[in-house]
């Protein structure tokens, strides 16, 4: 059997978490849902699965530091600092050259390091089925999240016949198509169909088959791997190489430039449960309301109010008098007080705020 790798990537800004999500400490290093960060977290799903010194981390030069703090576990050359962000096509790229140089017929699972998954074992026996299905053959593997609502939020997968069964009895599907949020009438349909699931945006394959994809669907980035290889066995250091090629790539995540075009595209139907937490509001379905229906973290009072969500930080006492349906979100530094229908909009006030002299206070 081939030597499992996971890689994580953990580079985003997290806007739509502003205040507590900030550029140096985005939401993925932030206790969102839980007691301990989002990438922690994920870490933790990760344990008896891979060991330690086969997971490597890309995040931002920016994050690095942080992330090394919060994963004490790993390798610190295995924590990987892009110098500038192209979106997930380069950091799989990366992440292809990172796990090749290791071992050129490894397999390794790609992972967003912000999902709330509750179901640990669950995770890890569905992810061992891809594992499984990339080391039998040469195949891209997506982790296929069956749908309980008609969710708009999501991009989709539509599976096509069972392609195979995988130990255990689990079924291997081929993926007919891709496709993008859909909106409610059509996310209702998919529901209804079965035929469909939520992409994740979680991935497992071999070196091989995705440099093969990667030469057959974007040339732009199998020349990044090539001189990216080049570059190191002429003993350049990965910081020079990745400052020399990355600002030269174009912005595209993988989706894009390779899922959506490969003809060997395969899913994994999941079995546990699984959260995006893509916003504010999705919060509250972790957590216990009060009688009036408020989610409450720190150190809250409310009176006559309901359907608010408020988190107070450091000890910092937050009442709410009269009022419905707010956020109110409480840091050392900042506070954020909007309705709940408002919060996608919260990604906008940052870049308002960007603008402002406080910009470097305040993110």
């Amino acid at each position: 059997m081939s030597n499992r790798y996971v890689v994580i990537m953990a580079g985003g800004r997290g806007e739509r978490f502003w205040p507590q999500s900030r550029q140096k400490r985005p939401k993925h290093l932030q206790a969102i849902v839980g007691e301990s960060t989002m990438l922690a977290q994920t870490l933790d799903r990760l344990s008896g699965l891979v060991p330690a010194e086969n997971i490597f981390i890309i995040t931002n030069c920016e994050q690095r530091a942080t992330v090394l703090e919060d994963c004490p576990q790993l390798r610190p050359d295995n924590v990987v600092g892009e110098p500038i962000g192209r979106d997930t096509a380069a950091a799989v790229a990366l992440a292809t050259v990172l796990v090749k140089r290791q071992d050129p017929t490894g397999v390794f699972a790609l992972l967003p390091a912000d999902h709330v998954i509750h179901n640990a074992p669950g995770f890890q026996d569905v992810l061992g089925s891809a594992f499984e299905a990339a080391e039998r053959e040469p195949v891209l593997v997506t982790v296929g999240i069956k749908p309980t609502a008609p969710a708009t939020g999501y991009g989709y997968i539509e599976r096509a016949d069972i392609r195979t069964k995988l130990d255990g009895g689990r079924p291997l599907y081929d993926v007919k198509r891709f496709v993008e949020k859909p909106d409610l009438k059509t996310a209702e349909t998919y529901l209804a169909s079965g035929n469909y699931f939520w992409n994740a945006g979680m991935f497992v394959w071999s070196v091989k088959a995705i440099s093969s994809a990667f030469q057959q669907c974007s040339s732009e980035h199998f020349s990044l791997m090539q001189s990216m290889e080049q570059g190191l066995d002429a003993g350049k250091s990965l910081n020079t190489v990745l400052e020399e090629l990355y600002p030269k790539l174009e912005k595209i995540s993988i989706d894009y430039a390779i899922m959506e075009k490969a003809d060997n595209v395969v899913t994994v139907e999941s079995d546990f449960d699984w959260d995006d937490v893509g916003e504010w509001p999705a919060v509250a379905r972790h957590y216990e309301p009060d009688a009036k229906g408020n989610v409450l973290r720190g150190d809250v009072v409310t009176q006559d109010a309901k359907g608010n969500i408020v988190i107070s930080s450091n000890g910092h006492l937050t009442a709410l008098l009269g009022v419905e349906d707010l956020i109110v979100v409480h840091t050392e530094d900042a506070t954020l007080v909007c309705p709940k229908d408002q919060a996608q909009s919260i990604k906008q006030l940052v870049k308002t705020i960007e603008g402002t002299a406080r910009y470097k206070t305040h993110l």
